[in-house]
Parts: C-alpha cells; sequence; structure tokens
C-alpha cells in the first residue's frame, strides 16, 4: 500500500509525536507491513520539483495512494478560496490538492485534531477558515463534505488527539494495510475504537484519590485533578492512561489536567484549561454515563469516608503518608 502524508494548518506536533513510536526502525515497521511511503514531509528525501511530479501522478491515477494521511486543519481563507495555504511551486491552494487526492485515495486519515475537526486552528474567530476534512468541530461536513466516501468506501478515519498518540496512527495504518480495520472499527466519530472506547480515566494514576473525591487545589497537588483544576479524563475518549506515552507517561502522570484533546471543540471549552466549571459547586462536566443525582450522591458518601491518607496526600506533592502495614496471610 502507497502512503502519502501531506501537512496543512496546523504545528507539526503529530509528526514529531510519530517519530517518538516505540519502533526501533518505524519505516521497516511499516515497510513489513507492505506500506511503502511515497512522500512524508519528515521523512522523505525528495523536495520541490520532484514532489510535485509526484503529487500530479498521484492525482491523474498514474500513481496509487492507498493511504492518504492529512495532518493539519484545511485552511479555506480568505472567503473560501484557500490562499492562506498555497502549496509552494504549484500555484495552487493546499485544499484543492486535498480534494483532488482524496477522490483517488483508497483509505483517507485525518492525523491529529486539527486535521479531523479544525482543532487550535479552529480557534477564537477563526479568520482562516480552519476546518477539518470531514467535520468542521462538531458539524460534519468540513473541506470533503459529510457524504464524502474514499474508494474503499470508509468516510474520512480521525485519528484524533493533540498530538495523536503515535501508536494510535501506526496500529491504524497496520489495520487497515492488513484488511483488520472496517466501518464497525469506527466510533461515531470515525475514530478507530481500539484506542476511542476507552476513557482517559481508565489507568489513571490518581484513580484512588477520584475514588475518595480526594482532590488537588493546585497544580503540584498529587490529588484528582477533575474537581478543581479543570481534568476531563471520565469524559474525552482515548486510552492515554492504558498506553504510556513514550513508555511512561501521560498529561495526568504529568501533572497536567486532561483537556479531552481527542474531542471536537475541545480548543474552546468555555473556560480556563485548568478551572473547572461549577454550578452549586458541582462539575458541569460529569463523568461519561453517571446522572448527576447518582454523581452527587457518590462524592458525598466518598468524601465522608476519605482515609486520613489519602485526604492529606491529595494536597501536596510528594506523599507524606504512607499506606499502613498489613499482614496479609491466607485464612
Amino acid at each position: 500500500m502507497n502512503l502519502l502524508w501531506l501537512q496543512s494548518g496546523g504545528c507539526g506536533g503529530c509528526t514529531m509525536s510519530l517519530l517518538c513510536h516505540d519502533a526501533r526502525d518505524l519505516v521497516a515497521l511499516l515497510r513489513d507491513a507492505g506500506i511503502n511511503i511515497l512522500w512524508h514531509p519528515a521523512l522523505s528525501e525528495q523536495t520541490g520539483a520532484e514532489v510535485i511530479a509526484l503529487l500530479e501522478s498521484c492525482v491523474r491515477g498514474d500513481t496509487p495512494v492507498d493511504l492518504l494521511c492529512i495532518e493539519g486543519s484545511m485552511l479555506r481563507g480568505p472567503q473560501g478560496t484557500g490562499r492562506f495555504h498555497m502549496l509552494a511551486g504549484t500555484g495552487r491552494p493546499m485544499i484543492a490538492w486535498v480534494r483532488d487526492l482524496a477522490a483517488r485515495a483508497k483509505h483517507t486519515l485525518a492525523i491529529g485534531s486539527c486535521a479531523a475537526w479544525g482543532g487550535i486552528t479552529a480557534g477564537g474567530m477563526n479568520p482562516s477558515e480552519a476546518c477539518g476534512l470531514q467535520c468542521d468541530g462538531d458539524t460534519p461536513g468540513g473541506l470533503l463534505g459529510a457524504d464524502y466516501r474514499a474508494a474503499a468506501g470508509l468516510p474520512v478515519i480521525n485519528v484524533a488527539g493533540c498530538p495523536t498518540h503515535p501508536a494510535w496512527v501506526v496500529e491504524t495504518l497496520l489495520g487497515l494495510a492488513l484488511g483488520e480495520l472496517d466501518a464497525d472499527g469506527l466510533d461515531a466519530l470515525a475514530r478507530p475504537r481500539f484506542y476511542a472506547d476507552h476513557l482517559v480515566h481508565h489507568g489513571c494514576s490518581r484513580n484512588e484519590f477520584y475514588e475518595f473525591k480526594a482532590s488537588a487545589e493546585k497544580a503540584s497537588d498529587l490529588g484528582c485533578l477533575m474537581e478543581n483544576l479543570g481534568c476531563m479524563g471520565t469524559q474525552a475518549h482515548a486510552d492515554c492512561n492504558v498506553r504510556p506515552w513514550n513508555g511512561g507517561g501521560s498529561c495526568i502522570t504529568g501533572g497536567y489536567a486532561c483537556i479531552a484533546c481527542t474531542e471536537p471543540g475541545f480548543e474552546e471549552p468555555g473556560h480556563p484549561f485548568v478551572t473547572t466549571p461549577k454550578v452549586a459547586g458541582i462539575p458541569t462536566g460529569l463523568p461519561s454515563d453517571m446522572p448527576k443525582a447518582w454523581f452527587v450522591a457518590l462524592a458525598a458518601l466518598s468524601k465522608s469516608a476519605t482515609p486520613k491518607r489519602v485526604r492529606d496526600n491529595a494536597r501536596v506533592d510528594h506523599p507524606v503518608v504512607a499506606p499502613a502495614l498489613r499482614k496479609a496471610r491466607p485464612k
């Protein structure tokens, strides 16, 4: 399968993330699965006229494109012309190239939340008219339209995240190459279910504090970040704490709240990222699948039963009370 990777309105962070994949030789890993990298801006040697000739060959259909990977949002401005991002040396906007290539591609992938929904680039007044490949925020459509289907019959596959986890990208590519990823493997937002069916909350290192609603009050505290510091890990679809980044970390493990970067509209939550909005002292963003009344009852019960160790450790930057020693003997 031929893979073509283009970058548009973004920071390049998803490529930087990809280059941190655990595989010692990423290119060889893909090659062993039958994936040939036609061109990638950070991995390929071709530049200038060579790349333009390759793209023209792809658009004509002379060179097949099985995996079209787009990183970064689609810049439609000004006034729908796309001239805010011209592909150098071609005289054509990037959005025109993407449309033509997507019409030929067997599979089209949005790499990262910018390519999926518009992301950070689409925040604020959005002067660049940024959008995703097939979504504009949480509204279907985007650049290619809600009815777009690649040649294999799938919509744009949204490998969302800001940046996206390197293993999400690689496993999606491998799944397509091996014929193991189909429509049933995508969730309602066309994200691969192998990571989107999880919540960031799963496997969180702060789960004991969450269970007892022992909350952090400032950024360096060890306690749960949901009640006061804006953590959305109980709502965000991703397996960040089950599948550590770079073998050993996640935002929460590093002390920063989850901002739900895999979700449409995450860039404008309506409040500061590190603040939890509340009504009558109750967070407005409750855990997925939990009714408000249940959460209130559970929180009250949990706080009344919080062990002193958990309460004291929640508000400091290192454990000050160790777990009690108990002999574990078979009865």
